[in-house]
């Protein structure tokens, strides 16, 4: 048997020293990204730098431990983000077996069975063993591809991470939005209640007329309308955002008015991090780059084929005589040996698949460098609209100093009698309005806030790659 092993090795060698150099193409990855975000050069003047490290935790820049509470719930506890990690780990799993079918695999069998005369009858026991030796890159190509697939199983993990924190985020900017607006229609129906009462003494005393009624009547009706949509909004978003965090029932405060809600507010940043750095988290992105990983283990799978398939087999045979209950020299036969599989009637058709799927590959990496060019236009949409909603807050905040002293320039002319209680009213109810629209606007920023780390992917910073190790950058 020693001499048979030898004479296998040596009839091998040359063939796995040819195949042990072939290794899956992997396409470069290389797509032009700017060095700088166009959008990011009209920050406010206030505007400070992000800490790279900030960037893995973004929601904690909106200043409110409320909401870090609630982000740090949902990750725990939300049954879908759940979901995506079992998938994850399933797939770390998997991973141990992507090259499996080139290792060695044994067998071992008994059966019982007769000659062709039917003379007797034998009993065999056998143990058998295959080895695939994967060579041709075949080998290197199904490792890659288990590769690919915890890649794409990471991607979908860090998607479901940054829908949840972007819709616990938005959920609760809506019940904060809605508790502002209840607080400030309360005052508003007060004023409203207060100028119909008024305006039915004036026509009591002939001063005014029905149609003024009719108006504050109007108003107000109004203004109790909008307190049903606020209600149905806040309780919308209070059960939304109970079913993110792993809840049936959503907590009483977020159901309730409050005096003194607070919305968080995004500080104008300027981020000073490359677009690769930045990009190389986003969720469509590594899908992209873990399907061209899985188009060139396709292309290395089908251009191993094109080769001989080389394989060791063995096969330790022991034979016993069960009708002339005997025993012979022969009772053990041993074999091992090569087993080459030659494409010669199919090599056709293997050809036109390596083609194929040599063209997929292709088609991943454009599918790659667009899901790269898509990323950066919608981080530059996003921080066009950041700058957008802060260039309008900060018209807001403009109006405030001029609306609050027309209110008090009325306030003390009624004071001296020089203009009635009506008259104040209207200014105030100004004042309301646009401090509700400074709530809706001050949200906006914080929900473009948002838009902008999920364009960026949820921005956490991918490890540094160790210096001499290749790896992709977007």
């Amino acid at each position: 048997m020693k001499p048979l092993f030898c004479k296998t090795l040596l009839a091998l060698a040359p063939a796995a020293l040819l195949a042990g150099c072939m290794t899956p193409a992997q396409p470069p990855l290389n797509p032009d990204t700017p060095a700088q975000w166009r959008q990011a050069g009209g920050s406010a003047p206030h505007a400070h730098a992000v800490k790279a490290a900030d960037l893995s935790a973004w929601w904690t820049l909106l200043g409110d431990p409320a909401l870090d509470k609630l982000v740090e719930q949902a990750l725990a506890q939300n049954l879908d983000f759940a979901q995506a990690q079992g998938r994850l780990e399933a797939q770390r799993i998997l991973l141990g077996t992507a090259t499996a079918a080139y290792k060695p695999a044994f067998s071992a069998g008994v059966r019982t069975l007769q000659d062709v005369a039917a003379l007797d009858s034998y009993f065999h026991a056998s143990l058998d063993m295959g080895w695939n030796l994967g060579l041709f890159g075949a080998y290197e190509s199904s490792a890659l591809d288990g590769q690919a697939q915890l890649l794409d199983a990471q991607a979908q993990l860090q998607a479901a991470r940054v829908q949840l924190v972007a819709h616990v985020v938005q959920r609760y900017l809506d019940i904060c939005v809605a508790q502002q607006q209840r607080f400030v229609l309360d005052q508003q129906l007060q004023l409203d209640a207060r100028r119909l009462q008024l305006q039915q003494v004036r026509v009591q005393q002939r001063m005014g007329s029905a149609e003024q009624v009719q108006q504050a009547h109007l108003e107000l009706n109004r203004s109790r309308a909008q307190e049903a949509d606020l209600l149905q909004h806040q309780a919308r978003a209070a059960h939304a955002l109970a079913a993110l965090l792993g809840r049936s029932e959503p907590e009483a405060a977020w159901l309730a008015t409050s005096s003194t809600p607070h919305i968080p507010s995004a500080t104008a940043l300027r981020l000073q991090v490359l677009p690769a750095e930045l990009l190389r988290s986003r969720p469509a992105i590594l899908a992209a780059e873990a399907a061209v990983q899985r188009a060139a283990a396709a292309a290395g799978l089908s251009n191993s084929a094109l080769y001989p398939r080389f394989a060791l087999g063995g096969s330790l045979l022991y034979s016993y005589n069960l009708t002339q209950n005997r025993r012979s020299s022969s009772n053990q036969v041993p074999s091992l040996g090569p087993v080459i599989d030659i494409p010669l009637f199919d090599w056709g058709r293997r050809r036109a698949q390596a083609d194929a799927d040599e063209l997929e590959m292709n088609n991943a990496v454009k599918a790659y460098r667009q899901s790269v060019l898509d990323g950066v236009a919608d981080v530059e949409t996003a921080l066009a609209g950041l700058a957008a909603q802060q260039q309008r807050q900060q018209s807001l905040d403009a109006q405030t100093p001029l609306l609050r002293s027309r209110a008090q320039q009325l306030q003390r002319r009624q004071q001296l009698g020089l203009a009635s209680e009506l008259d104040t009213l209207e200014p105030r109810r100004q004042l309301l309005l646009h401090a509700s629209q400074q709530s809706v606007g001050q949200a906006a920023q914080a929900l473009a806030w948002v838009a902008l780390f999920q364009a960026l992917g949820g921005a956490p910073l991918p490890p540094q790659t160790p210096p001499g190790t290749a790896g992709a950058t977007p």
